[in-house]
């Protein structure tokens, strides 16, 4: 019999989706909204991009730490508890003072995003029926996407229009309506699972699990390490303003959607595997293409849209390959350890960007996004040979 995703179940995962979407919101509107961030608070464009390291950095460490201390608690409450520190951290940084204050905002919103991302995706693959889990986990991080196409765009013409400390007043609202909507309609029975330091230095001891997490580590440092100056690139390379930048995150946002709608399909056709080796190839080709290009922003608009493709193609297959690499007893645990690594991979990305870019360029972060994705099809390759088992050869039977 053929499971199907019931209409509740598609509400609540729609609700989990909605929170990702918030979540991303308020990550990366940093990297849209670079030049009001730093006309707010007197910043350079290198401060501001060190806070979305900031946040990406506390993630890493939140998300594990949270399994660890606190993944005994059902995991709709870690959600909500979570989308609390997230809220109350962007109402901070909307009436920080100053940019220590600002680094400190970004840390609680942070640690408040380590309680939500790994869980909203093991919560959502426990709502449905294990045939239906790809799709499941597809439409979860469709939240992602959906930033990409409406959140993070809306997000720099707020900031542009009202300020930076208005679109973050305005993140902390929406979070905690995020909450609600989450408490209405996810029921309330999926269980957490104690885990050790002990066990969790176990999974990262396993080769096929470490080489997988460095797949997504080296993904998102490609990725960011780029994304996070979008704004300065056009502005600097392509000489265009803020109506440009609006333009690129909007066709970003665009093509990553139907990307993500595209993989949730291709999920019961292709494995996770393929998936991700077809993104990586499409995301070095196109970079190196919007590196040799002429400077024209028709043309990186036209390479935005396979460039953001690419990218989506990436996220919910790494994090099928996860759920399918992970026993039950791990999947908590290893989906925080990915997320741990994925915005480990953002902050780290972001912050070597924010060093290179100033003395080398747009060719700079353009050359050193390419190296880290070919890091990635390296470390997806280590990851495949270590998980297929070992064949063991047959005694030879001496003759009579």
């Amino acid at each position: 019999m053929n499971a199907v995703i019931t209409s509740s179940q598609r509400r609540a995962l729609r609700a989990l989706s909605i929170a990702y979407f918030v979540q991303a919101t308020g990550a990366l509107s940093v990297a849209g909204s670079l030049p009001a961030i730093s006309a707010a608070w007197q910043l350079t464009d290198a401060q501001s991009a060190r806070l979305l390291s900031i946040f990406g950095l506390t993630f890493a460490l939140a998300a594990p730490l949270v399994q660890v201390l606190f993944g005994h608690m059902r995991r709709r409450q870690l959600v909500l508890t979570g989308i609390g520190l997230f809220g109350l951290g962007a109402f901070a940084f909307a009436l920080s003072p100053g940019y220590s204050a600002l680094v400190a905002s970004r840390i609680l919103m942070g640690a408040g995003a380590g309680f939500i991302g790994p869980v909203l995706v093991a919560l959502g693959s426990e709502l449905v029926h294990e045939e239906q889990r790809g799709r499941a986990i597809g439409m979860v991080l469709l939240g992602v996407s959906m930033a990409s196409l409406a959140g993070i765009p809306l997000a720099a013409w707020v900031a542009s229009l009202w300020g930076a400390k208005a679109l973050f007043a305005l993140v902390g609202v929406v979070s905690l309506l995020s909450g609600l909507n989450v408490l209405l309609t996810v029921p309330n029975e999926s269980a957490g699972t104690r885990i050790q330091l002990t066990e969790m230095a176990g999974v990262l001891s396993e080769g096929k699990y470490l080489t997988a997490f460095l797949v997504v580590f080296f993904i998102t440092s490609g990725v960011y390490s780029f994304y996070s100056f979008i704004a300065p690139i056009i502005r600097d390379t392509y000489t265009t303003g803020t109506h440009a930048v609006s333009a690129a995150l909007t066709v970003l946002g665009i093509a990553g959607v139907l990307g993500n709608l595209w993989v949730t399909r291709a999920a019961a056709r292709f494995t996770s595997e393929k998936l991700l080796l077809t993104g990586m190839t499409m995301l070095i080709v196109d970079t190196a293409l919007i590196a040799v290009l002429p400077k024209v922003l028709i043309l990186l608009l036209i390479m935005l849209v396979f460039w953001a493709f690419s990218t989506d193609l990436l996220w919910p297959s790494q994090q099928r390959r996860i759920v399918e690499l992970s026993s039950v007893r791990h999947r908590g645990i290893a989906l925080a350890l990915t997320s741990a690594f994925m915005f480990g991979g953002i902050g780290f990305g972001s912050a070597v960007a924010s060093w290179v870019y100033p003395a080398a360029g747009f060719y700079g972060v353009a050359g050193m996004s390419v190296a880290f994705i070919i890091l990635a099809l390296i470390s997806l390759q280590l990851s495949e040979k270590l998980r297929k088992p070992v064949a063991v050869s047959e005694p030879c039977q001496s003759e009579a």
